[in-house]
Order: structure tokens, then sequence, then C-alpha cells
């Protein structure tokens, strides 16, 4: 069961600083939160903006790996990339980001999962730009939007699945 009120999407951007703080709680096991990041399936799902289409070039959820995806609306193509630096299995994920638009402006992100028990779960995360005007650049972007669009899908999509084994996703190859 969804729990939209209760489980907002908050951004802290503070001025003057090249980062953005945001965390969101599902209720749903940080297992399967976790699996629908790996599983590119999953990921096709429920990342981005409604109404936009994703198209998944690669994802090897996996440390050392990379990603690149798309996202098209209206006519329009925003191509998105990067590296997984560090990944552990429902607990951490460390990744840069960069859309392909505004080139070298390349954020590193940390995504932390936190068990809250009882079936539910907390995603704390972290995006440290390379300057403050591509930071907010970002923000201005909509940014907010697709975040908070793409994780009420998520809590959609992992409220209603069972919880799959650590490691099952079939996104990391």
């Amino acid at each position: 069961m969804t729990n939209a009120t209760t489980n907002e999407l908050t951004i802290d951007a503070p001025e003057g600083v090249p980062w953005i703080d945001y965390t969101r709680e599902f209720d749903a096991p940080v297992a399967a939160v976790f699996d629908a990041h790996r599983d590119p399936d999953l990921v096709r799902q429920w990342l981005g903006p409604n109404g936009h289409e994703m198209g998944i070039e690669g994802w090897d959820f996996a440390t050392g790996g990379s990603y690149r995806y798309t996202h098209r609306s209206d006519g329009a193509e925003y191509g998105f990339h990067g590296l997984f630096h560090t990944i552990r299995d429902d607990e951490l994920v460390i990744q840069t980001f960069e859309f392909e638009g505004m080139p070298d402006e390349v954020a590193i992100e940390f995504l932390w999962f936190d068990d809250l028990g009882d079936g539910r779960c907390r995603l704390r995360g972290r995006s440290v730009g390379r300057t403050v005007e591509g930071r907010d650049a970002m923000v201005a972007s909509g940014m907010e939007r697709g975040m908070r669009e793409g994780y009420e899908r998520l809590e959609a999509l992992v409220g209603s699945a069972p919880t799959a084994p650590a490691g099952a996703g079939g996104g990391a190859s």
C-alpha cells in the first residue's frame, strides 16, 4: 500500500554549495528497494518523471560498472550516463552522474539504504556537483518533479512485489 502522504521526498539544496541532500521512506523492505535499483527491467519502470519513455542502453550495476539511459518525451531525448564506483548490497551505492545536455557537470552521488524494520526502509542521498552553478541548473531543470514522480512509482512497484533475495536482480552483468 502506497503511503505517499507520509513518505514524502525531502530535498535540501543549501544556497552557495554544490550539493543536494534528499531523503525518502518506503513501505517496503530494503532488499526490494535495492533490487529495484539493480535490475534494469525494474529501473525502467520507475526512474524519471511521468510521461517519459525510458531506454536503457547499458546497466552494469556492479562496483566498476557503468550505465547509460535516455528519457524521451514529446520528440525530445535526454541522455544520462555514469559509473558505479561502489555497490554494497542493500546498503550503499556510490556513482557518478552526468546529464549529457550539460557536459562536464559530473556529480558524484551517494545513496544509502537504511532498514527501518517492520518491512520499511529509508533512502538517503547526496549528489555533489562540480560547481554551484551546475547544481543550481540541475535543480532548475525539474529534478525535484522527476525524483518525486519516480519515487512514487518506485513505492507502488516495490510495495506490491514480493521481496527478492539479495543479489537476485537481473541487472549486474
